[in-house]
């Protein structure tokens, strides 16, 4: 069977992986990139300015595909795709036949159309060309402005901290940092923490022009003030890759992400999209563990079996230059039949906040700020309808005996509960190699690649 990968990035090396562990299936799996380097973390990107090198970034080396019999193409994206013939032709004039292929082009940084955006000064943060970019330019800068309050751009005003630049503001059109995780009282949490650390944030705030002649000089906004920047970094959000999927006449989205089903086959059933170039039920996943469990799924599909892809829980815990922040479940979620219990200590920049049902019986999501080593024990109770104490605040509180693990603990969750979201591994899958053998951190890492 002839399988082309368009795309060497997280999602495209994971499929490759899960592929070769099918021992007895007879692949021929060819891996064209437009990047020139083999996949690398984009999750940990921003240690790049803490001294992490490329190489330290890597996830495996040109050698790993060959050792494996992987064709790897870099620095050759594919020109067109021949749905017809069932092959592709690449910039460098390869011309390669499938059985199936799939599309892991991934997502472009989305850059606004804002007037002056080409001036020198101005970068996107999304590839490891990008950041060695900043770093050169960075020494010539004294005051920077991040455009984008949310993930990535938190993590871009980290990088700019990092590189000495200690006057840098973020810009956010929305009226809170990271609108998508937080409500309000945490995004305040949130703020003034980073505001200690020497950010400047502003909210509601609207970029309307970039101001230079040749290099950035100043940001206009829209309601006619003006900051003086000689550096900006846009880091407002993610557009995917579907410019081939376009070409070749296969369905996309309204607001773009190639169209697929729960086998995410495309509307050609001999093309499969996976990662954030993939627009499932009208949602693109922008985190790398949904791209981990789509390229489980398309594994199964090509080598006999019939997993499907059901959608996948967006919770997530992040460090934002030292600060957690976590979010889980339904976050936001307030209607007649669920209540709300919250925790603020803005002295120590503590926030939290759970949702659950009005019986008191179960949780339903919730929000953690400056705080989150809860976090798991959390999401665990919630998406496993474990029945919460008496007095569900104690889950957040601890009770009033002092025992802070008031949920039922690690005991109390069932086999299949998911431990690593990532590698997809469960309570029991852990607990096996244990039984097995497994008695260290190092070598449970090594058997199931849980936390790795």
């Amino acid at each position: 069977m002839k399988i082309v990968i368009i795309g060497n990035g997280m999602a495209g090396y994971k499929l490759c992986e899960k592929l070769i562990e099918k021992k007895g299936c007879e692949l021929e799996i060819s891996v064209f990139g437009e990047e020139i380097r083999p996949a690398y973390d984009r999750v940990h990107l921003s240690d790049y300015f803490s001294g992490k090198t490329a190489e330290d970034l890597s996830l495996a080396t040109s050698q790993w595909y060959l050792n494996n019999n992987i064709r790897l193409y870099l620095g050759d994206p594919i020109r067109t795709i021949d749905r017809k013939a069932k092959t592709v032709y690449s910039h460098n004039g390869i011309l390669a036949q499938y059985d199936y292929l799939i599309l892991a082009t991934g997502s472009s940084a989305f850059v606004p159309q804002i007037p002056g955006v080409e001036k020198e000064g101005v970068f996107v943060y999304r590839t490891i060309e990008d950041l060695e970019m900043i770093s050169s330019y960075a020494p010539r800068a004294k005051k920077a402005a991040i455009i984008g309050g949310g993930l990535l751009g938190l993590e871009a005003a980290k990088a700019m901290l990092d590189l000495g630049i200690t006057d840098t503001h973020v810009i956010e059109f929305a009226p809170r940092l990271m609108p998508r995780q937080v409500d309000d009282a945490g995004s305040t949490i949130l703020r003034n923490k980073l505001a200690a650390l020497g950010l400047k944030i502003h909210t509601n705030t609207n970029t309307t022009e970039i101001i230079g002649d040749t290099c950035i000089h100043a940001l206009h906004f829209a309601d006619n003030s003006f900051l003086e920047v000689d550096m900006l970094v846009i880091s407002a959000g993610i557009k995917p890759r579907d410019e081939l999927a376009r070409a070749c006449g296969l369905e996309v989205g309204t607001r773009g992400g190639i169209v697929v089903n729960d086998w995410l086959q495309t509307s050609d059933e001999n093309i499969f999209a996976i990662g954030e170039c993939a627009l499932h039920n009208n949602m693109i996943y922008g985190l790398v563990a949904p791209g981990y469990e789509m390229a489980e799924v398309i594994t199964s599909n090509l080598t006999g079996g019939d997993k499907i892809f059901a959608g996948f829980d967006m919770s997530t815990k992040l460090k934002l230059i030292g600060v957690d922040v976590a979010s889980f479940g339904d976050p936001f979620i307030q209607t007649h039949d669920t209540r709300t219990v919250a925790f603020e200590d803005n002295r120590k920049g503590i926030y939290k906040r759970i949702n659950i049902s009005e019986d008191g019986k179960y949780l339903l999501g919730g929000i953690l700020v400056g705080e989150a080593e809860s976090y798991n024990m959390l999401l665990q109770t919630c998406k496993n309808k474990i029945v919460l104490p008496p007095n569900a605040e104690d889950i957040i509180l601890g009770s009033r005996g002092g025992d802070t693990d008031a949920v039922a603990g690690i005991a109390g969750l069932p086999d299949e509960a998911l431990i690593c979201s990532c590698e997809s591994v469960s309570k029991g899958a852990i607990c096996d190699v244990v039984n097995a053998g497994c008695e260290t951190v190092d070598a449970i890492k090594k058997c199931t690649k849980a936390g790795t």
